[in-house]
């Protein structure tokens, strides 16, 4: 883990309420039905202005810590908010001071691992300690870059 000034971005893309706790049953997990939804292809072809050909997830308004609910965005980046395509949200992901976490590897079980390592920096009370304000994740052809608030 580094830590790194992360650029201002829009995202456009679908969104959920979700926890972690509810992502480890398979009957109340959300994301697995988001992340289908994003990757489908053409999923975003309608929404002009894409920035690049990552997919981006965005995590914020954070309940509490790791173990309240949270919301994922999970879309592509575009220079400006477009008009929306129905079922489609916006969000502006604010520059931040973040820890950046590499995941090289086999996804999803890298991601796994690199939050679990994010978790226990923060139980452990790792410095610096995480915000819980917006986190991101970014998912590219080398791999996945997450990027934690702190």
């Amino acid at each position: 883990m580094e830590v790194t000034e992360r650029a201002e971005l829009i995202v456009v893309g679908f969104a959920v309420r979700t926890t972690n706790a509810d992502e480890l049953d398979p009957l109340r997990a959300k994301l697995p039905a988001l992340w289908q939804r994003a990757g489908a292809p053409g999923a975003f072809a309608h929404v002009p202005g894409r920035v690049d050909e990552n997919l981006y997830a965005v995590l914020t308004d954070y309940e509490s810590d790791h173990h309240g609910a949270y919301t994922e965005i999970v879309g592509i980046g575009v220079r400006t908010v477009p008009r929306l395509p129905e079922g489609m949200v916006a969000v502006r992901v604010p520059a931040a001071r973040s820890l950046r976490v590499e995941a090289r590897g086999p996804v999803p079980q890298v991601l796994v691992e690199a939050w679990q390592q994010v978790w226990k920096h923060t139980e452990s009370g790792g410095t610096p300690p995480r915000a819980f304000t917006t986190d991101l994740e970014v998912h590219h052809l080398d791999g996945v870059d997450l990027y934690i608030a702190v």
